[in-house]
């Protein structure tokens, strides 16, 4: 008995002391006031809101507004100064790092899944097949093992990170069929594949849930897990970015998403933390 006691008394400590650390994290922004824009890629958002709930619990002096529009959207705006922080779901390209004199901060790792009705059948598909059906070469869910059905594709715009991602990596730069859907964010494309039973799209790893089917792709199922080993290979960074080096409240929320606390909702939302 005196052992279990013993035993208890250090669990407890030790829950104590990790709480005060978490908690610690936050104490940056104490005494801290005014307003912080954060627009930019959609893959980013769950995380995002949850640590401005966070800070603006803390500290109601502060205020936190968070839009999407896509990586090119975060890159652009942060690089005019009409937010305090892009975010992307690509690195930022030489050029656009030079033009806007941008400072990138990668403070995530996600994977890009493929992802289909969870009714259809078909969850398994290689490279090829794959290529072949966002090419509009193959049409028919019935030419790779399904219904007698038409593939109805489902997309995102140039601006999107995650389609970037798709792209080049899920696809080898093969253009995608002009006739496919376009959708406005991995939220929308959640929703339209969830809504459609013969559907095709894909999204960040970190969204998937029950309403879509993770699509095994050349023998490996797109998960946290599989994106850590790195035997899934269509993966990329998640990236907050201002305007020169960051400063004042932007920078103490870059810290924050750094902090083990800001690292604990990044896996906590399905990413994979980068410390």
């Amino acid at each position: 008995m005196r052992n279990f006691f013993a035993t208890l008394t250090v669990l407890c400590a030790i829950m104590i002391s990790g709480a005060a650390v978490h908690a610690a994290d936050l104490d940056a922004f104490t005494g801290q006031s005014g307003t912080l824009k954060i627009a930019g890629g959609t893959a980013h958002i769950p995380v995002m809101k949850d640590a401005a709930q966070a800070i603006m619990e803390m500290n109601s002096e502060i205020r936190i507004t968070i839009a999407g529009g896509g990586s090119g959207v975060g890159i652009k705006q942060a690089g005019e100064g009409l937010i305090d922080i892009g975010n992307s779901g690509r690195e930022a390209t030489s050029q656009e790092l030079e033009t806007y004199g941008l400072t990138m901060i990668r403070w995530a790792i996600d994977g890009v899944s493929v992802v289909v009705n969870p009714k259809n059948s078909v969850q398994a598909l290689s490279s090829v097949q794959l290529r072949d059906i966002f090419a509009g070469r193959l049409t028919n869910w019935q030419e790779v093992g399904g219904e007698d059905r038409p593939i109805n594709l489902y997309t995102r715009d140039e601006a999107s990170g995650t389609r970037n991602v798709f792209w080049t990596k899920a696809i080898g730069k093969e253009a995608i069929d002009t006739k496919a859907n376009v959708v406005v964010s991995n939220g929308a494309m959640k929703t339209a594949v969830a809504n459609d039973p013969y559907a095709i799209g894909y999204v960040s790893v970190g969204h998937i849930d029950e309403t879509v089917a993770a699509v095994t792709l050349d023998g490996v199922t797109p998960s946290i897990a599989t994106v850590k080993s790195g035997d899934y290979k269509v993966a990329r960074g998640l990236f907050s970015l201002t305007k020169g080096e960051p400063q004042g409240l932007a920078k103490l929320f870059i810290d924050y998403l750094l902090s083990p606390s800001g690292q604990a909702i990044v896996a906590a939302k399905g990413f994979i933390p980068v410390k």
